[in-house]
């Protein structure tokens, strides 16, 4: 009996310390979860080391120095005599006094447009532009592909300025009023939209004009003297909705006393901004635009350049470190970078977050970081630089062709 005591005694000890192990022991809800919980973390330490190394790449790129440029593909193109050439969206406008012509990055012709005028202006808006004759009675309106349509007025044409739509806006003279007329530069017309009267006694002479970019917002800087007092006022016209219940259209306006606004420019849809003789002036809104920032300005504008994000004045560098400074400013009239450059420039563009500084054979390319990307010449002379899509790809225009010129 004891023996069997004995046996059962031990089997029970067994039996317990099974139970233990059992309890002990992860069920297979607890084994998945773990095993889901291990890919989790695995997967979520490899998207931190990939977003890490594209980090990495993408700082090493933006501050990527180049050496050289390269002339990857040419297009031998005959320019006429006296032609002037702009970028037009992706592709080139040429003008002269004898027409007009767009070509494509490979020299292509687009259209071509006859007429003859005394002394052409030209204003664009994207791959939308406005020719017309100083002083003459008519504006074609084009686009990078084909001929919107042409504009007549009845009076002589002072200024033109156009939107991406079409829509024109012109200063006409007329005696002792000056008038400012919109057209839909859609279709052949002869009949403006609106008519905005200007009196040097009431409103004033305008000075400049702008488009938004839709054709909803027209810009005026007007200036004005009375009794040997000068003042300018930028005035905002509305022809939406908002407008119409506004006397003349006429939706908000700001006047500054002593000083002359001889340019204003739309940047986007939504705002825009104005250049003095002692201020630049940011301007916000898409139905009633508001001053939301101002700068005063120490010393003379050389030059006004500017895309949908950024405004650059030129000055004449006073510290004796270079020829010319850059201050550059934000939408939102923050000053973001000053650049210092000895460039004798024909043109700057602002193309995503690079600066370009040209002239016909020497280029500066710098990043709003303060990197300078390149600075060197150009194997041929070029009129005109062109950004493309690729942000290290250009295309130039020289006397006898359109070259695509690459960064190395």
């Amino acid at each position: 009996m004891s023996n069997v005591r004995d046996y059962l005694k031990e089997r029970e000890k067994r039996l317990g310390s099974g139970s233990t192990v059992t309890q002990n022991k992860p069920s297979y809800k607890d084994k998945i979860r773990n095993h889901k919980l291990t890919i989790f973390y695995r997967a979520a330490l490899v998207i931190v080391l990939i977003a890490a190394v594209a980090a990495f790449l993408v700082v090493q790129w933006k501050n990527k120095v180049f050496t050289e440029s390269a002339v990857i593909s040419s297009a031998p193109v005959t320019f006429v005599q006296g032609a002037k050439v702009e970028a037009l969206g992706n592709s080139l406008l040429l003008y002269s006094k004898d027409g007009a012509s767009c070509l494509d990055a490979k020299g292509n012709t687009l259209w071509n447009l006859t007429f003859e005028m005394q002394e052409p202006m030209v204003s664009i808006c994207n791959d939308v532009a406005a020719i017309g004759d100083y002083n003459g009675r008519t504006v074609y309106v084009v686009s990078s592909s084909k001929q919107l349509g042409t504009v007549n007025t009845n009076l002589p044409i002072r200024k033109v300025c156009v939107a991406q739509n079409g829509v024109v806006a012109a200063v006409l003279d007329d005696a002792d009023i000056t008038r400012i007329q919109l057209y839909n530069g859609n279709e052949n017309t002869d009949t403006d939209i609106i008519d905005i009267k200007a009196t040097m006694d009431k409103s004033g002479y305008p000075m400049s004009l702008s488009l938004s970019p839709n054709g909803k917002l027209l810009a005026i800087s007007y200036l004005h003297v009375d009794s040997g007092e000068m003042k300018s006022t930028v005035g905002f016209f509305n022809f939406g909705e908002v407008g119409k219940n506004e006397s003349g259209n006429y939706v908000s306006g700001y006047d500054y006393l002593n000083t002359v606004v001889p340019y204003i420019q739309f940047m986007s849809n939504n705002t825009a901004f104005a250049v003095s003789d002692d201020r630049i002036v940011f301007f916000e809104g898409n139905e009633k635009p508001n001053n939301i920032a101002s700068a005063f300005l120490e010393e003379e504008v050389q030059g006004i350049y500017y895309n949908e994000n950024y405004v650059g004045l030129v000055y004449n560098d006073q510290t004796g470190e270079a020829a010319y400074r850059l201050d550059v400013y934000n939408a939102a009239g923050g000053k973001v970078h000053s650049l210092l450059f000895d460039i004798e420039y024909t043109d700057i563009i602002f193309n995503k977050d690079q600066i370009i500084i040209y002239n016909d054979i020497d280029c500066q390319i710098c990043s709003m970081n303060g990197v300078d990307k390149f600075t060197g010449q150009f194997e041929k002379a070029s009129s005109l630089i062109v950004p493309t899509s690729s942000v290290y790809r250009y295309i130039a225009v020289t006397g006898s062709s359109i070259d695509t010129i690459e960064l190395h």
